[in-house]
């Protein structure tokens, strides 16, 4: 008979003995932190603090000491502590390459009020992540913890390497056109640049106002939604464009990259700080803990720098490209236009309004549909079944956009908008079947 996995509690006070090990690395780099005067963290300090703080953390995590009354302060103090480092190693390497990234024609007070503004942002962050280092090493002393008063050489500091990923790809079709692979870069950064326009960002000061739309345009799912969007769009450009000869030959092209990374690198702290507003003030399980960590880090202070700066200038990033991307569109797509009839005892349904959504995603390039004097995005199926709902009866629909995917849209029309079943469409529409 096999054996049953089952847990053993540890006492309190054994656990005191095991943490002092495994926290040793810890308190010995916050010894050397406590040290450093403002401004003067990089990101090799920012990285050591993420590494160690994990490491710290999982060592909690594994024994549950969020859910010991007596531990569980602690351990949420360490998690804080490796959110606020994170945002301050995507902000130190933003810092580390904000030159190589200067929008062109953007004026010397332009580009020193961005500078100055993120710097600010950055020490903003580094007296949060004090405020918790200080806490934590009080609560250490309260748990019964021993700190040791070396500090950590810098000489051991971790190096800090470019993490490596597979290109975010899916959902992404194959490009089987250089100008295709520059197209849907292109739409997508006009996509990106629209989703935050959408969001409305501007500068906010009153507190309990910032408040209110924090909470509806930038709570963790929407910076996640916003980041993710930012970091596809780079993946897309980084594999199908960046050491090609298209980009060689057109210098216009590596120009839109640099405004694509600093807005990544920005939105990326955004998340990092909607996740402890909602992670480690409203989801904390111990209530002690929870208004220890709000008397700790003022939850206005961290929207602020989140909203008024980072989130801000991502979006100023992004609007500054907004005019070469328009530039850039129509030199990489053939634009047309289509004017269809319905065949005959068919409707642009659901069904066949997906497939024409189908052909434009595939694509990656904007095509707009035209009925009955009003217009919408035909990569939306949202969009285009209210804009078809709105007007019954009507049968002739125009497209407008690149030639790739009008043309398929008019052989998904002359072949009975797939009602036959997909089987029965031609070889050129054979992705749709996927």
């Amino acid at each position: 008979m096999s054996e049953v996995a089952y847990e053993k509690l540890i006492d309190e006070k054994r656990f005191v003995r095991l943490l002092q090990a495994h926290s040793e690395a810890f308190f010995r780099l916050t010894n050397l932190l406590s040290t450093q005067a403002a401004r003067t963290w990089n990101k090799r300090h920012f990285y050591q603090l993420i590494n160690d703080a994990d490491a710290l953390e999982s060592v909690l995590d594994d024994y549950g000491a969020r859910y010991n009354r007596t531990y569980a302060f602690f351990t949420e103090l360490v998690a804080s502590i490796r959110w606020f480092a994170h945002t301050g190693y995507s902000i130190a390497h933003l810092l580390g390459r904000l030159d190589s990234y200067r929008v062109e024609g953007s004026t010397d007070a332009e580009w020193e009020e961005s500078r100055a503004d993120v710097e600010t942002g950055l020490e903003t962050i580094q007296t949060c992540t004090m405020r918790l280092v200080e806490a934590v090493r009080h609560e250490a002393d309260e748990i019964g913890l021993v700190l040791t008063s070396g500090s950590f050489p810098e000489d051991d500091f971790l190096p800090v390497l470019a993490r490596k990923r597979l290109p975010r790809n899916v959902g992404q079709s194959d490009l089987l056109h250089e100008q295709q692979k520059i197209a849907e870069v292109v739409t997508k950064y006009l996509q990106a640049r629209e989703m935050l326009n959408e969001a409305g960002v501007r500068r906010i000061s009153d507190a309990d106002e910032r408040h209110k739309v924090f909470g509806r345009k930038c709570s963790e799912e929407h910076a996640r939604v916003y980041e993710a969007t930012v970091h596809n769009l780079q993946s897309t450009y980084d594999t199908h464009v960046q050491n090609t000869v298209l980009e060689a030959q057109d210098p216009r092209l590596s120009k839109l990259r640099g405004y694509i990374s600093p807005a990544l690198h920005l939105l990326q702290a955004v998340t990092f700080l909607a996740h402890f507003i909602e992670r480690h003030e409203t989801v904390i399980r111990s209530e002690k803990a929870k208004a220890k960590i709000a008397d700790l880090i003022d939850r206005s202070e961290v929207e602020d720098v989140a909203w008024n700066t980072f989130l801000y200038w991502a979006d100023r990033f992004l609007q500054s490209g907004v005019a070469l991307a328009h530039e850039l569109l129509p030199e990489y797509t053939n634009l047309v236009e289509l004017e269809v009839d319905l065949p005959p005892k068919l409707a642009l349904h659901a069904r066949p309004a997906a497939l024409v959504v189908g052909i434009v995603n595939h694509y990656g390039t904007p095509v707009e549909m035209e009925a009955g004097g009003k217009r919408c995005n035909a990569g939306s199926i949202l969009e285009l079944l209210v804009t078809v709902g709105s007007l019954p009866g009507q049968d002739t629909f125009i497209f407008r956009g690149d030639e790739r995917p009008v043309t398929d849209i008019h052989l998904l029309f002359k072949h009975g908008l797939g009602e036959s079943g997909l089987d029965e469409l031609p070889p050129e529409l054979s992705y749709l079947r996927g």
